[in-house]
């Protein structure tokens, strides 16, 4: 009997720099569903690789005095290498410079352009470098992007686009129509409510300003632009063929199964993929998970505050496995997770080397001190013994039945709830007063014999999540790894069987004192290593044409003084500021909710352009705009004068 195909995708990285352990997270994620699907008897296909074209890699390729051919090789070479680390069973890692898939392309944008989904037109608008985004003024925030909350410029140039509304109905009767089909719930329902329903806009997909993509054959100033190009990957690397010629991967595997992303992409997976896939009359990949971030615990990552956490320095500190741990476990189903050295710390102690390390470690060892490493069952049993045994097959059913809600910390604690209810077994039966009584010496064997059976399951299942140490585990109890099915039954570990005679440890307790000064010193080492004074004086930005003093009068800077501010329902960015200005009060929105509190604003003094037309932001009307600074770390700074002025005096 054939098994089951099931294919499972991440987002493919953008090669523009190193990944941090936040995007790695991801990628571990994956792997952990691949191999426990894999354990459940699939057929899986896993694929991940690397996202390489686009604006921004062209100017990054440039600063550093390179091919962007160059840039990108050496990049992505650093992202896989960092994949195999972390010791991730990808089946498929693509690129998408590779050949065929760039070949595949240019059939894709041809066939969608002839069929009429793709017209030629001209783009005049507000563009994201960072997000490889377009935005109308009524999308921006402040100036800045919706998204990343960076400045955007003025662009306009030609280029292709696809014709979205045609399919928005479509899409939406199909979300309607399969409730799975965009995970978590919360990540659907944005969707619906913020983009489709109100109505899509026709989606640029090509580029005139700059070389760096896959040239469109038929116009060839015109290269594809990066989601039609991206997003493509899913098909291509499966041997999806846009002339019906397909490989035997793509006719086995697809539709996806599962496509793996961050949350911050959603919209491009869950709305324009599938609009893609529709035009192609291609079916629509069965489920899109949209997973939180992995959060930096004293804020967010940036290279000037020395807090970017990467995983090859915390598998330096932690090892493989305490690194897979650590992210899967303290990632929640729907909100963000945190991570910091205090916590890996913890964790590493209390977790893995108490609860985990110890309990291997006292039951192989007393298994040789009683019983000359000779493992049996000889059947005299307590009624604390069918307790553990209940809370072990338990754990085993909650653990697949959290693996196929995608579950994956929850399916954790359920495994780990094995080796806790383990250690008090221990508690309870006392196996060193056992061994003081001859009598007692068959309880005792029994009672290390359900001990090495709840640790053989334990280490089972765990082998998806930590599967180095799993096959640790199940090396020094000398068996091996139970397959799923057989885990519904206790007691299948060979009697007679005989465990290592010297225990290794698993994971050794760390100081915590002794670990915070390492990160210390490093990350001051890293400072002088890494960021020259110069750049840390100063920044470079794309420069705006040049503009006549008579532009400049055109605008009207004055100071202005908060009154009140509020946070703006239903917005994660604005807040709405109540700001006197001369003998008026004006309403201005501005998207500083991540930088500054509403509480803190009151009675400070900004300068603000007064006279901007009127915008519509968050259904709130917004009569001007506050200025503020923004660097190439995410970092922004409201402009305020250094000294008292009245408010109304003129910026000029």
């Amino acid at each position: 009997m054939s098994k089951k195909p099931y294919y499972i995708t991440t987002a493919i990285a953008y090669t523009s720099g190193k990944p941090h352990i936040g995007n790695t997270y991801e990628i571990v994620l994956a792997d952990a569903i691949a191999r426990y699907k894999r354990e459940q008897g699939y057929d899986v296909f896993f694929q991940t690789g690397t996202d390489e074209h686009g604006q921004k890699i062209e100017l990054k390729a440039k600063e550093a005095g390179v091919t962007p051919k160059e840039f990108v090789d050496q990049v992505a070479g650093e992202i896989r290498k960092i994949w195999d680390m972390m010791n991730t069973s990808y089946d498929k890692f693509i690129r998408t410079t590779d050949a065929d898939h760039e070949k595949q392309i240019q059939k894709i944008f041809k066939k969608l352009y002839e069929q009429g989904d793709i017209y030629k037109g001209n783009y005049e608008g507000l563009y994201c470098t960072p997000c490889e985004s377009f935005w109308t003024p009524s999308q921006v925030v402040d100036g800045k992007c919706p998204d990343c909350g960076r400045p955007v410029q003025p662009a306009k140039e030609e280029a292709y686009f696809f014709c979205m509304s045609k399919y928005a109905q479509r899409l939406i009767d199909h979300i309607n129509a399969h409730p799975e089909f965009i995970q978590p719930v919360s990540r659907k329902n944005e969707m619906m409510n913020n983009f489709l329903l109100p109505g899509l806009q026709d989606l640029c997909v090509s580029r005139t300003s700059f070389t760096w993509g896959i040239p469109v054959d038929f116009d060839p100033k015109h290269v594809t632009y990066v989601w039609l190009d991206a997003l493509s990957n899913y098909i291509t690397g499966i041997g999806y063929d846009c002339g019906g010629e397909h490989g035997e991967n793509y006719k086995k595997y697809w539709p996806a199964d599962l496509h793996l992303i961050g949350k911050d992409i959603i919209r491009f997976h869950t709305i324009y993929w599938p609009i893609f896939l529709m035009a192609l009359g291609v079916p629509l990949p069965k489920q899109i998970f949209g997973h939180p971030w992995l959060l930096q615990g004293d804020g967010k990552m940036s290279k000037s505050k020395g807090n970017v956490l990467y995983a090859d320095t915390l598998v330096d500190f932690f090892g493989v496995d305490a690194v897979r741990y650590f992210v899967l476990h303290e990632m929640p189903f729907e909100n963000d997770g945190v991570i910091s050295w205090e916590l890996m710390v913890e964790r590493m102690n209390s977790d893995l080397a108490n609860i985990l390390g110890n309990l291997v470690n006292r039951t192989v060892s007393m298994t040789n001190k009683y019983f000359g490493g000779a493992v049996e069952n000889r059947g005299i049993k307590e009624p604390v013994d069918e307790d553990l045994k209940a809370v072990v097959l338990e754990a085993v059913r909650l653990a697949d039945e959290k693996m196929d809600r995608l579950r994956v910390a929850d399916a954790m604690t359920e495994i780990f709830n094995i080796f806790r209810r383990s250690n008090k077994y221990i508690d309870e039966t006392a196996p060193w007063t056992l061994a003081k009584d001859e009598a007692k010496k068959d309880r005792l064997a029994t009672v290390l014999y359900n001990l090495t059976e709840a640790i053989t399951i334990g280490a089972s299942l765990l082998a998806s999540f930590m599967p180095q140490t799993s096959e640790k585990i199940l090396s020094q109890l000398r068996t091996e790894k139970r397959p799923l099915a057989d885990m519904k039954e206790f007691g299948l570990y060979p009697g007679g069987n005989k465990v290592t005679e010297k225990p290794e440890i698993l994971f050794a307790r760390m100081d915590m004192k002794e670990v915070l000064e390492k990160v210390s010193a490093m990350r001051t080492a890293n400072e002088k290593e890494e960021v020259p004074k110069e750049e840390k004086n100063g920044m470079d930005v794309e420069k705006k044409p040049e503009i006549t003093y008579d532009d400049f009068a055109k605008l009207q800077l004055q100071i202005g003084e908060v009154i009140k501010c509020e946070e703006v329902p239903k917005s994660k960015k604005l807040l709405c500021f109540q700001i006197r200005i001369g003998s008026e009060t004006r309403q201005i929105l501005s998207g500083i909710k991540a930088w500054y509190k509403a509480d803190e604003m009151v009675g400070r003094k900004v300068m603000v352009i007064t006279n901007l037309k009127p915008a519509k932001l968050a259904g709130m009307m917004s009569e001007g705009m506050i200025l503020s600074a923004a660097d190439d770390e995410g970092n922004l700074a409201l402009m305020m004068p250094d000294k008292d002025m009245k408010a109304g005096s003129e910026v000029s």
